[in-house]
């Protein structure tokens, strides 16, 4: 060792300097207090409307409230007379069964139309514009041309090529009354999802295509390998969005079924306004709206939190 190396080694060694706080480039900038004057009142505008009526749902689910009049606090009881309840149960049980239906479809369909309408055909924005006309008729006048069409029509056609299970009508099948809600649904819940995956083909550079066409890939392999995990976020969207819809299927059973036959396609929020407004259960299907809140909130999480972590591989 040298002498040099000796006297480093015995001598004090200095202590690293603090790093200087970088002081960043918008600390000094000034806030146009006008972004203020509009982000607050809307703000303030938006939790009254929703977050105070939210905050009183809650509190009426603990009463035994007809929606006027008198209550008492009564608890948990809501609560737990709802894990009690049979047609709660199968209300959420159909609503499950049906929006996973409706989401399934509505994603298949949805994704095949968009892949077909971004590849290079004639009358490209044609299609895309009769693809989403369904998407601006209202639920329920469409909705009551589907009953007559599953009422009339379809039924007459089933009687004439002789086909059993068509040859009544759906609506009032207590085995096939699903049939006719999640047809519509699907129907009009496609040309919301194609737009979305529009969006994410097109976010795709061509070269990439072109570089794969040069391996020789086939054109199943360019849609698993390249589309998909490329348009991976919008299918996460789609997805919660259409699911989220789907749990929320209302309109439709309105318009078709009415809950019928027999209580047969009574959904959640169908329930909850059919007993909390006409049925005397105010705080009861309130508590019932609180609960399936919960629902909806903690699929959306695993939804996004599944999917999202899928992406990031």
């Amino acid at each position: 060792m040298s002498y040099t190396t000796m006297a480093n080694s015995g001598a004090p060694q200095r202590e690293p300097q603090p790093k200087k706080r970088r002081i960043s480039a918008f600390s000094d900038r000034k806030v146009d207090r006008a972004y203020y004057w509009m982000a607050v009142p809307a703000a303030v505008v938006f939790s009254i409307f929703l977050y105070v009526p939210f905050i009183q749902g809650i509190a009426y689910s603990f009463t035994n409230s007809q929606g006027y009049g008198n209550f008492k606090w009564i608890g948990f009881k809501n609560y737990v007379a709802l894990f009690g309840d049979s047609r709660v149960g199968h209300a959420y049980l159909f609503t499950f069964f049906i929006a996973v239906l409706i989401t399934v479809l509505i994603n298949v369909i949805a994704m095949f139309l968009a892949v077909a309408l971004n590849g290079r055909i004639a009358f490209k924005n044609g299609f895309r514009a009769i693809y989403f006309i369904p998407y601006t008729l209202g639920v329920l006048v469409i909705g009551y041309v589907f009953k007559y069409i599953f009422m009339s029509p379809l039924p007459a056609l089933g009687k004439a090529l002789h086909i059993g299970w068509l040859s009544d009508s759906l609506l009032t099948s207590q085995q096939y009354s699903w049939v006719p809600i999640v047809f519509l649904a699907v129907w009009q819940g496609v040309a919301y999802s194609v737009l979305i995956y529009l969006a994410g083909l097109q976010t795709i550079d061509s070269e990439i295509y072109e570089a794969a066409a040069i391996d020789g890939v086939n054109a199943w392999q360019n849609f698993w390998k390249i589309t998909f995990p490329l348009i991976g976020p919008f299918f996460t969207i789609n997805l919660v969005l259409s699911m989220k819809n789907a749990l929320g299927t209302f309109d439709q059973v309105v318009a078709l079924t009415d809950g019928g036959p027999d209580s047969a396609t009574e959904t959640v929020t169908y329930l909850i306004w059919k007993g909390g407004l006409t049925g005397g259960e105010y705080a009861y299907q309130t508590a019932n709206a609180v609960l399936f809140f919960v629902v909806l909130a903690a699929i959306a999480f695993i939804q996004l939190k599944f999917f999202g972590d899928r992406e990031k591989v």
